[in-house]
């Protein structure tokens, strides 16, 4: 997994939804990151360890490369106008659902 900066990965994650646009998908996670590389310890050594600031680490894959960033609390707002405006011009790939006629259902239901 490659960590970039939050500019480049947003350009690696656009060529990312360019090459998944025919086929394949792109799985983008969220979550919490403390700053920490090393699990915590179930038993013993309890340190009360409380991070400088509240970060993000956002991870997205399309199988084959796995690309990540950690957002700080300082970068989120210019970070999220960025990132909504690349989501809302990549997502035009979605399927539509089937809408089934309601003469269908209530023959069914009858």
């Amino acid at each position: 997994m490659v960590l970039l900066e939050n500019d480049s990965f947003l350009t690696e994650l656009t060529r990312l939804f360019q090459k998944c646009r025919t086929s394949g998908s792109v799985v983008i996670t969220l979550k919490k990151y403390d700053g920490r590389t090393k699990p915590v310890p179930r038993k013993g050594h309890s340190d009360s360890f409380e991070p400088a600031d509240n970060k993000c680490l956002l991870r997205a894959s399309d199988g084959k490369k796995k690309i990540s960033t950690v957002i700080s609390t300082k970068e989120v707002i210019k970070f999220q106008m960025a990132y909504s405006n690349l989501l809302r011009a990549h997502i035009d790939g979605l399927k539509k659902k089937d809408k089934k006629s309601k003469s269908k259902k209530t023959k069914a239901t009858q």
